[in-house]
């Protein structure tokens, strides 16, 4: 690598880093914010809640690192080009390679990175994370319910205590389930307790009724003296996770358990998923790609009606669009799971054709200036709205 490729790939890295940070910290908080019921809800400590936000971290990467590919090379040829940079390499006499070749290595190390996290990394995570929230709900009768209030625990699930007596009894347990539509179950118990064993914990109630009503409406009623609840029949199968194919791993992907209840139910969406694995890591070389057939060439500024970072960004948002349709009607219809593989390659050719005729890829003339339209509009909103507020205002602070 000469002195050339390594300036560029230390400039491209050096944006693509800054930009995949911020990025990534915006979409993290979002998905941060979702798990706050794990605090207030459940009663969780702050390092489990921080735990669980650290696992959400892994499947945002691979979504967010494209773009941010994109945002570094078109912006790191972009300032190239103003400062006349690309200019001089190539009146210098320096092929197209010397350009490419830094970023499409920066674009393939951050592929193979992308393929690593969404196959060995996220699923781990995701799994984790499934485990710890199941595990909180297993805890929650027993450690965090608030007396008097009813607590959601699952869809349809709801429990109250009425009080905690001394020695970790309880007093006035109240149960309703309604997660089957076919048997909706009532328990009442005047007093009882919970109790580790092997495996779990089981709820044991004394002096109490079950009520169970029937979808045709009849309803039965039961006495008891002492029942016994295993708590894991409130947790989603003994506090074991519902693991979905995204929690899955690549190799379970390609030789899936048969016994799997979900695998049984719904073949096609494991099938899918393994399509997805196999092509969501092009994409950074797809990003790359674009930016360079955008702003790769060595042109004036007066000839673009847009940044190239902006086109870029466009051109690629496009591109995600119908790779996420394909991926989602695949799930249903197998004949979309050629599109998994269709969208990300064809582009990449498509790229690759503009890259060889020096052709500059840009957006539909009617969209740009529909869109320069809106910015101008918007721009002049703002302008108007910031003179109105300045004239409101009197030299000295006060209003006019």
């Amino acid at each position: 690598m000469n002195v050339i490729e390594a300036y560029i790939l230390r400039r491209t890295v050096a944006i693509f880093a800054a930009s995949l940070a911020w990025v990534l910290l915006i979409v993290w908080t979002t998905q941060v914010l979702n798990r706050l019921d794990l605090v207030t809800s459940s009663g969780q400590t702050a390092a489990t809640f921080f735990f669980v936000a650290l696992l959400a971290l892994p499947p945002v990467i691979p979504i967010i690192m494209p773009f941010a590919v994109g945002i570094g090379v078109a912006q790191t040829l972009a300032t190239m080009n103003a400062d006349s940079e690309l200019v001089v390499i190539s009146a210098a006499g320096s092929p197209k390679t010397t350009v490419i070749r830094p970023i499409l290595i920066v674009a393939v190390v951050a592929s193979l990175l992308a393929f690593f996290i969404n196959n060995i990394v996220e699923p781990y995570s995701r799994q984790t994370m499934r485990q710890t929230i199941a595990d909180s709900n297993a805890n929650l009768i027993t450690t965090v319910l608030q007396e008097g209030a009813f607590q959601k625990v699952g869809d349809g699930l709801f429990v109250q205590v009425s009080e905690r007596l001394p020695g970790g009894q309880l007093g006035g347990i109240f149960v309703a389930d309604s997660r089957d539509d076919a048997m909706r179950l009532l328990y009442y118990a005047r007093r009882g307790a919970s109790l580790e064993r092997e495996g779990g914990s089981i709820l044991v109630m004394r002096d109490g009724q079950v009520h169970r009503q029937a979808a045709n409406g009849d309803v039965s009623v039961i006495r008891f003296e002492s029942y016994a609840i295993d708590l894991s029949e409130f947790t989603s199968g003994g506090g074991e996770p519902t693991l979905y194919p995204k929690d899955r791993g690549f190799f379970y992907l390609v030789n899936p358990d048969p016994d799997d209840p979900f695998y049984k139910s719904n073949p096609q969406a494991f099938r899918s998923e393994l399509h997805q694995r196999m092509t969501e890591w092009l994409y950074p070389i797809v990003f790359a790609l674009i930016g360079i057939a955008v702003a790769g060439d060595a042109r004036s500024f007066r000839e673009a009606r847009l940044h190239p970072m902006v086109t870029t960004i466009a051109i690629g948002l496009l591109v995600r669009w119908a790779g996420f349709i394909a991926a989602n009607e695949a799930e249903k219809m197998p004949a979309f799971s050629a599109l998994l593989y269709v969208v990300p390659i064809g582009m990449m050719l498509i790229s690759a054709w503009f890259i060889a005729t020096s052709r500059v890829m840009e957006l539909p003339t009617s969209w740009t200036e529909k869109l320069l339209a809106r910015i101008r509009r918007n721009n002049e909103i703002l302008r108007g709205f910031w003179q109105r507020l300045v004239g409101r205002v009197r030299p000295d602070g006060g209003r006019a």
